[in-house]
C-alpha cells in the first residue's frame, strides 16, 4: 500500500507539471503532439483533436511533446514560431502549476494542522538570545535584512550563513520594530551554533491567514531549494545529502510507517497520515518546480534561457546550436542522475 502511494505521490506531481505545459499550450492554440504520464511502451492510447494521450508503463516521469519544440516546423500551430511572449508562458507553466499545486495542499496542513510564525516561543538561559535582549513574544521579522516569514527560515539561515559572524535580527515587540545584534553560541549537543530559541506552532486565526502562511510554505521550500545548493557548492553538504526517486520513496515510507503509528496511539487519527503524505508532496512539487527553473540546457529554465536571448538579441539561437548545447546538458543530467539513483541505493543496502 505504502509503494502503491508513493508511485501515486511522484504521479501525480509529474502529471501537475505536464499538464501545465499542456494545457497553457492548448489555450494558446500550440499544437501538441503527444500528452504520456510514464515512460517505457504505451498501457493505454487514444487521439482527441490532434493530440494523442498516453499512459505508460513506467510510472517515473512523463512528457508534453509540442511540434516545433524539439526542431524548427513549418506549422504556424507549432511552438517555434509562436510569439516569445507565448512561449515563455508555455516553458514556465510547468514550473509554476508545481508551486501552485505546492500551495492547494498547504491550505490543507494549514487548516488541519498548524502554522509556524517566526515568534519566538522560549528562550534558553544563558544562550546567545539571551544576551541580546530578545524574548518569549517577540517575532522576527529579518536576519541581516532577510525577511523571515516562518520559524523554520531561521534554521535555513543558521545552517547556510557563516555561524561566526554577528547576525543583526529585526523584531517586533508589542507592536514596535526592534534591531539588536546576536552572536550564536556553540553548542555542544548538537555540535553547531545556535540562538537558543525555540519556536510553538499554531492553529491559524482565520481564512486569511491560513492563506498567508501556505503562500509562505511554498516560499520556504524554494528557500530551501537554493539553500541546499548553496550548501552544496560550498562544501557544506556531501554526496549523502543527494536523492533521487529511490531515496525519496525510502523516507516517505518511513515517514508513512511513522505517522500510522502515532495514529493508533490514544487521540491519534489517520487524518495525521494523510497530512504528512500531502506534505510531502508540497516538498517534492516546490522542489521539482524549482529545480526546472535552473538555468541548465535540459531543463525548462535552460530552454527559458535560449528564448529570453531571442527577446534581448531579437534573434533566436540557431536550432542546431541549441540542440548541441541540451542534448550536452541532458547527458550530464543523465550521469547525475545514475549517480544519484547508485547513491540511493547505496544507502538502501546500508
Amino acid at each position: 500500500m505504502n509503494l502503491i502511494v508513493i508511485i501515486l505521490m511522484f504521479g501525480v506531481i509529474i502529471f501537475v507539471h505536464e499538464f501545465g505545459h499542456f494545457i497553457v499550450a492548448k489555450l494558446n492554440h500550440v499544437a501538441v503532439l503527444e500528452f504520456s504520464i510514464g515512460m517505457g511502451p504505451a498501457i493505454v492510447q487514444w487521439e482527441r483533436k490532434d493530440t494523442l494521450y498516453s499512459l505508460r508503463a513506467l510510472p517515473m516521469g512523463g512528457y508534453c511533446m509540442m511540434d516545433g519544440d524539439m526542431e524548427n516546423s513549418d506549422n504556424p500551430n507549432a511552438l517555434n514560431n509562436k510569439p516569445v511572449l507565448t512561449r515563455l508562458m508555455v516553458l514556465m507553466a510547468g514550473p509554476l502549476f508545481n508551486f501552485l499545486l505546492a500551495f492547494v495542499l498547504s491550505i490543507i496542513i494549514c487548516h488541519y494542522y498548524a502554522i509556524d510564525p517566526a515568534e519566538i516561543n522560549y528562550v534558553a538561559e544563558n544562550s546567545a538570545a539571551e544576551e541580546a535582549g530578545l524574548q518569549a513574544g517577540d517575532l522576527i521579522t529579518e536576519l541581516n535584512g532577510q525577511r523571515i516569514c516562518n520559524f523554520r527560515e531561521i534554521t535555513i539561515f543558521r545552517m547556510v550563513e557563516n555561524p561566526k559572524k554577528p547576525v543583526e535580527v529585526t523584531y517586533i515587540r508589542d507592536g514596535e520594530k526592534h534591531k539588536t545584534t546576536v552572536q550564536l553560541k556553540y553548542d555542544e549537543a548538537s555540535g553547531s551554533y545556535m540562538f537558543g530559541i525555540s519556536a510553538k506552532d499554531r492553529k491559524a486565526r482565520n481564512v486569511g491567514e491560513e492563506l498567508k502562511f501556505s503562500f509562505y510554505e511554498v516560499r520556504y521550500n524554494i528557500k530551501a531549494v537554493i539553500a541546499s545548493l548553496r550548501m552544496i557548492f560550498k562544501g557544506k553538504a556531501g554526496k549523502d545529502s543527494l536523492m533521487g526517486p529511490v531515496g525519496i520513496g525510502q523516507v516517505m515510507n518511513d515517514v508513512i510507517e511513522d505517522a500510522k503509528e502515532d495514529a493508533k496511539k490514544p487521540g491519534g487519527s489517520y487524518l495525521y497520515v494523510f497530512l504528512n503524505i500531502i506534505n510531502f508532496v508540497v516538498l517534492i512539487s516546490a522542489n521539482i518546480g524549482m529545480m526546472n527553473l535552473l538555468p541548465i540546457p535540459g531543463l525548462d529554465g535552460g530552454r527559458i534561457i535560449f528564448v529570453l536571448f531571442e527577446a534581448i538579441a531579437g534573434r533566436p539561437v540557431p536550432k542546431e546550436k541549441e540542440m548541441a548545447v541540451t542534448a550536452v546538458g541532458v547527458l550530464l543530467l543523465v550521469m547525475l542522475m545514475m549517480f544519484v539513483y547508485f547513491n540511493d541505493i547505496t544507502r538502501l543496502f546500508h
